[in-house]
């Protein structure tokens, strides 16, 4: 029985009636009134709230000579649906909108890279050379499992480069199906390994896309529904990652997941100290110059590139840490925390 609708919106019409119509709306609303309880005639029939409603608005008519045919008050608009329901099924799948509106704040970020002879910027913004050669993660979480491949650089060398990348979007059930990309040297395709482009059937499907920026070099992988963007390049030789992915997602893994270059940089075992790279004079002056013209300011960056020309003999390398500066530039939070300096 919704006597009590017809008795609100009775109560809603007649609270503010002031002028000289007052009267004639006064009669509209009663009239509005007895509509609304004849509606709910065959529901309320046993209500003792229908029948002194009904009762009341004869004795009401009466006294104010209002006739029982002629026009009724202009419906009320409806109240909105409760916003947090409207908003749930629009912006699940869009991490940034959905996290201002739990938190009245943009979500903080965090920035990870891998290139060159694999140097790793973890998102604590610390900087390791590494040997790691195999499978190594760089990340793990409730989203993201993302796996870089290393071989060596050159017959009998130390020094390692990544050859493959496997990224793996993990399913969500509102916004995407789970989604595979690969990377290999020579190879850098602009679709999941199932051919498309984008999260699949779901309502958030748009949610996750990629975008080739130069084909066979750079590709670039949209995750709004996790806040989420990757980089993937190829300079010479080599596969570099850069990611920019919101701090709540980064930290989404559990202590059995403790094993992320991306999260704690390189096993002590596996680090390099860049130093050991330029005994050679003459090569490492050369190497100097050509990351110089890349790469002016002489932080991390500039260094890794000049252990990587010296220790590869390929120049292709100064594109690989120009590359990573570039992405960090785009995608670091905090400019200040563009140069790192060792």
């Amino acid at each position: 029985c919704k006597i009590l609708r017809c008795n609100s919106e009775y109560v809603a019409a007649t609270l503010n009636l002031r002028g000289s119509n007052r009267n004639a709306a006064y009669c509209n609303a009663l009239r509005s009134y007895s509509h609304c309880t004849r509606k709910t005639a065959r529901t309320c029939r046993g209500d003792l709230a229908y029948h002194s409603a009904v009762h009341g608005i004869e004795d009401l008519m009466i006294q104010n000579n209002c006739s029982k045919e002629g026009p009724t008050s202009p419906p009320r608009p409806r109240p909105p649906a409760p916003n947090h329901q409207g908003f749930e099924s629009l912006d699940i799948c869009n991490y940034e909108k959905s996290f201002l509106y739990k938190h009245g704040q943009p979500p903080s970020y965090q920035h990870c890279a891998a290139f060159g002879d694999p140097h790793i910027r973890t998102f604590h913004d610390d900087f390791h050379t590494c040997r790691v050669e195999g499978s190594w993660p760089l990340l793990d979480n409730d989203y993201l499992f993302v796996q870089a491949t290393s071989s060596p650089v050159a017959k009998g060398s130390n020094a390692t480069v990544t050859s493959k990348l496997t990224i793996i979007f993990k399913n969500m059930k509102e916004c995407i199906d789970q989604k595979v990309y690969q990377a290999e040297i020579d190879n850098l395709p602009a679709a999941f390994e199932d051919g498309s482009v984008n999260g699949g059937e779901r309502p958030g499907g748009s949610s996750l896309a990629i975008r080739e920026r130069s084909p066979g070099r750079h590709v670039e992988i949209h995750a709004e529904y996790i806040g989420t963007t990757i980089a993937i390049r190829q300079a010479g030789r080599q596969l570099s990652f850069s990611i920019r992915a919101a701090e709540e997602v980064a930290r989404a893994f559990t202590e059995e997941q403790d094993l992320q270059l991306c999260v704690g940089g390189c096993p002590r075992s596996q680090r390099i100290s860049r130093s050991e790279c330029c005994r050679g004079r003459a090569a490492a002056q050369e190497a100097r110059a050509l990351c110089k013209e890349m790469l002016p300011v002489e932080d991390v960056y500039f260094q890794s590139c000049v252990f990587d020309v010296v220790t590869s003999g390929d120049a292709n390398f100064t594109m690989a840490a120009h590359g990573a500066l570039e992405d960090a530039r785009v995608f670091l939070p905090n400019a200040e925390k563009l140069h790192i300096f060792q």
